[in-house]
């Protein structure tokens, strides 16, 4: 072997086994899928049954309807004692109040 095919076969090499790890190979390289993915939203757990869901974080604000013991919520926001989410399977943008989740 020469040494210009033993240059070129030791850089095929080390970028074979992902060694190359220069700023120029970086910043060419794909992001990790972990760090692309967004992080799950919290789920809580409704603890009760015929807890009401509300339309707005206050008992000022209509019923638009009850749920019961082990229906989730994707939490979006707390506003006081009252919690904000999607419900699975159900209306999104709902209140409850914080006593009858577990999150």
């Amino acid at each position: 072997m020469t040494k210009k095919t033993t240059t070129l076969a030791a850089a095929v090499l080390t970028a074979a086994l992902g060694l190359a790890v220069s700023p120029a190979a970086q910043a060419v390289q794909p992001p990790v899928a972990a760090r692309s993915a967004q992080a799950p939203a919290a789920v809580c757990t409704v603890n009760d049954n015929g807890v009401n869901f509300r339309g707005g974080p206050g008992e000022n604000f209509p019923v638009l309807g009850q749920v019961n013991r082990g229906q989730n919520l994707n939490y979006r926001g707390q506003q006081g004692n009252w919690i904000m989410g999607d419900l699975w399977g159900g209306p999104t943008g709902v209140w409850v109040h914080v006593a009858y989740l577990n999150c």
